[in-house]
């Protein structure tokens, strides 16, 4: 009688004992998809919530006195009590949901002799702001009065407030202003015998967040861990609940960074989302946006020193100088690498060129002028936010409207995560695992056949300087 020969199945002789059912080597690792990057939470600074305290963390923000957002009624000028008043028109750049601080405004600010005359004069700035900043047409015949301008302002999502109470000179002397005929006016002198002038007053806001609880199960039977091909099914299972967790995480950091930016620019001469279009002045954004975001952000005093978390997930800090962060989806690559500057020259540095000088950050590919340029391959866009397609000339769109794609500027210390029971340094997921026949498993299974994983978290966010948070609005090329 021959031996027992296992001769060729996969090329058609047949197992002297049988079939069989395994004729090829199962490359488990090498199918094994390697763990997502953490992007916007190696940002992040952690607050902890103690017990018993509520689901609500507060702070409060004190406003610099010499900025417009620090208005009150406390100011006495140079001469004593002033017969001189003010008015502040408060004016919202759109897109921005009840400012958290204040300082993401643009206050106009008119000083007169009497009521009426503060309120012409701050309407007149106010049509300066219309005009500069948010490039509403204020010579043309539909807008060239206050409230003209005004209303159609409101149509474009810029929220006006003109409602702010006529007051004696504010209690910041000359606010932001950078007149120097202004500041000489309002400089703090004091005579010899002093006297009651000079008076400052000072305001806070309180910021708020809050957070949430969040979790998802798996369960599965004995057999299907007995049988299955693969040996590890379980430890595979579990890597990928712990990855979808942390996504999940990433995700919700990332929806309320987009929805925090204080400081906002829209590609091309769009003047709200809606507009933003890929045809003809196209909605990219040029080196020239990102010139003056670089300089918006420096008036809003943001730090270019960003610390990003650089080892695990929560531990090993390291400083990034000389440049901001600036998030994009893989869909903006083409624009930022075809990009010139001022003077018809290549603007994009590939990270190479620069990588052994420094940290990099984590998906950062180059850079572009004051900003380091960093591929989320998750980031997310608005499907069919644009304006209405007629004769696309390439670029993305869904259901007959153009996508819009943001360019995401993240400043240091511009909002935090808000944990709970933790100390900032230690993984934020709790997972329980309960075995086939294990105790808690015989609670809906009698025969203790079935078992389960689940796993919950916490998130938080709140934000800490809206001011410092910035987005570029954009189509994409296909």
């Amino acid at each position: 009688m021959p031996e027992r020969m296992y001769n060729d199945p996969a090329g058609g002789t047949p197992s002297d004992i049988g079939v069989q059912f395994n004729t090829q080597h199962y490359q488990k690792k090498a199918l094994i998809e390697a763990a997502k990057e953490s992007y916007f939470s190696q940002l992040a600074d952690s607050t902890a919530m103690p017990k018993n305290m509520g689901k609500k963390i507060k702070r409060y923000l004190y406003l610099p006195l010499l900025d417009d957002a620090n208005i009150n009624d406390q100011g006495i000028d140079a001469a004593g009590v002033s017969t001189t008043v003010e008015k502040t028109i408060v004016i919202t750049p759109p897109g921005i949901v009840a400012s958290a601080n204040g300082m993401t405004n643009y206050y106009a600010v008119g000083e007169g002799a009497n009521e009426a005359a503060a309120d012409t004069a701050a309407e007149a700035v106010a049509m300066g702001i219309f005009l500069n900043i948010f490039n509403i047409d204020t010579s043309h015949v539909d807008y060239d009065t206050y409230a003209e301008a005004t209303a159609h302002a409101i149509t474009l999502g810029i929220g006006v407030d003109a409602t702010a109470a006529v007051v004696p000179q504010s209690g910041n002397l000359y606010g932001s202003s950078k007149d120097v005929g202004t500041i000489t006016a309002k400089l703090p002198a004091l005579s010899e015998v002093g006297g009651r002038v000079n008076r400052v007053g000072f305001k806070r806001v309180e910021l708020e967040g809050s957070f949430e609880k969040f979790g998802f199960f798996d369960e599965w039977t004995q057999e299907s861990l007995d049988f299955d091909t693969d040996a590890e099914l379980q430890m595979h299972i579990n890597r990928e609940m712990i990855m979808g967790a942390n996504e999940m995480t990433e995700d919700a950091l990332q929806i309320d960074l987009l929805n925090s930016a204080g400081v906002i620019r829209l590609g091309g001469a769009a003047t709200a989302t809606a507009e933003i279009t890929g045809e003809g002045t196209l909605s990219l954004i040029t080196y020239n946006d990102l010139m003056r975001l670089s300089i918006d952000l420096d008036n809003n005093r943001t730090p270019k020193a960003t610390k990003i978390i650089a080892g695990s997930r929560m531990v090993d800090t390291r400083t990034i100088d000389g440049a901001r962060p600036l998030y994009i989806g893989s869909e903006l690559i083409p624009m930022v690498k075809k990009m010139t500057d001022t003077f018809s020259e290549k603007a994009f540095i590939p990270v190479h060129k620069y990588a052994a000088a420094g940290t990099v950050m984590r998906g950062e590919i180059g850079s572009i002028d004051q900003f380091r340029i960093i591929v989320v391959p998750e980031m997310m866009h608005w499907a069919g936010a644009g304006a209405s397609v007629t004769a696309n000339e390439g670029y993305r769109e869904t259901g007959g409207n153009y996508d819009v794609f943001p360019m995401l500027v993240v400043g240091s210390e511009s909002f935090t995560t808000i944990g709970f029971q933790t100390d900032g340094k230690t993984v934020k997921f709790k997972i329980k695992s309960a075995n086939p026949g294990s105790t808690e498993s015989y609670a809906n299974d009698p025969y203790g056949e079935t078992g389960f994983m689940s796993i919950k978290w916490y998130y938080g966010y709140m934000v800490l300087r809206s001011e410092r948070i910035a987005l570029c609005k954009s189509v994409a090329e296909y």
